[in-house]
């Protein structure tokens, strides 16, 4: 699974934060920042700033490296892909009762946003475009298959795909039914 890890680095505070049995508030006033900010970035609502991230570090006496661990320092992938099941559930302490069931997180600064639902029609193929978007996808009926350049990636409902739309694209539905997809365009701003 190739995925994204930006959304893990207030996780990775949590957790360093709960097994040193400290409070949001003890970690907040070492820090320097509000309990409130503190909780915003734990539950992924905000990203801290290099400074606060600092802050953070020295107020749970870990190096900073070890807060941003989970993420990837290789430069983007050319697509996310996570399977049916493989989103990664969390509950925030800001929010009980709901659980969050994370697909991606990507920022989306200077960005129009269109969405669309989907319906492939059956024995249906549209061959390869590109867009001057990002593009996320997620399959709520029928399988299909997804070119991206060289490679074929078979999805079933449940799958979510964000990609760069400057990669050629294509769509195939081999089946026998409609295939629906729930689809969202990130247009770059000029």
């Amino acid at each position: 699974m190739k995925s994204d890890a930006l959304g893990k680095v207030g996780q990775k505070i949590r957790e360093i934060r709960k097994d040193q049995k400290l409070t949001l508030k003890d970690v907040a006033e070492k820090s320097g920042i509000t309990t409130g900010l503190l909780s915003k970035i734990e539950n992924f609502r905000t990203i801290p700033s290099l400074p606060v991230l600092h802050n953070i570090s020295i107020a749970l006496d870990v190096p900073m490296s070890e807060l941003v661990k989970p993420v990837n320092d290789t430069g983007p992938e050319p697509y996310i892909l996570i399977r049916s099941g493989e989103g990664e559930s969390e509950t925030r302490e800001d929010s009980p009762g709901l659980t969050y069931e994370s697909l991606v997180s990507q920022g989306i600064a200077n960005l129009n946003i269109r969405a669309n639902i989907v319906k492939v029609a059956p024995h249906t193929y549209r061959p390869p475009t590109s867009t001057d978007a990002m593009e996320l996808l997620h399959v709520l009926t029928g399988t299909i298959h997804y070119g991206l350049d060289e490679e074929v990636l078979e999805l079933q409902p449940g799958d979510t795909l964000y990609f760069d739309g400057a990669i050629p694209h294509s769509v195939e539905n081999k089946f026998g039914a409609e295939a629906s997809l729930f689809k969202i365009y990130l247009l770059r701003g000029n």
